[in-house]
């Protein structure tokens, strides 16, 4: 492929990216495969965090993942455990008040999930979801993720 087809190609696929909205993923789901969707991470009590959804139909199950912020430094030792307080909210837009779920977990330096329960919701239902870490002396910055679920 030359040059000019590869950089058209190229930009005919950013195209497509702009054209879809950001605040939500739209995901098609059949009542057999699984599709999983996670939000931006960012950095909670000097962790990385994340919040991710698993869609199987019209089942949404929410999790919050807490990681490393970047590898140890070579030769140092290992981080140390550390007590952490999470919060998971989960809410359908128009429904009921959210869920919330708070969780008292020991962190050490392997990766650390936070399952919430799984909700079954209406076709074309948006469910938004926060994931908060908080560790002493440090509060709690939520990420968030939100999905609509088409069938």
């Amino acid at each position: 492929m030359n040059r000019i087809a590869l950089l058209a190609a190229s930009a005919a696929g950013l195209a497509v990216y702009a054209i879809a909205p950001a605040h939500a993923a739209v995901l098609p789901t059949d009542a057999t495969e699984t599709v999983t969707s996670c939000g931006n991470s960012r950095l909670q009590a000097g962790l990385a965090t994340r919040v991710c959804a698993e869609i199987t139909g019209t089942t949404v199950e929410f999790y919050g993942r807490v990681g490393l912020a970047g590898p140890p430094s070579p030769g140092g030792p290992a981080p140390a455990p550390r007590e952490l307080l999470t919060t998971l909210s989960v809410e359908v837009a128009g429904a009921a008040a959210p869920r919330t779920q708070f969780t008292s977990a020991l962190f050490t330096a392997s990766n650390l999930e936070v399952r919430g329960t799984a909700d079954t919701v209406p076709c074309g239902s948006t469910v938004r979801a926060t994931f908060g870490v908080a560790s002493y002396p440090y509060a709690a910055n939520p990420v968030v993720h939100e999905v609509t679920v088409t069938c």
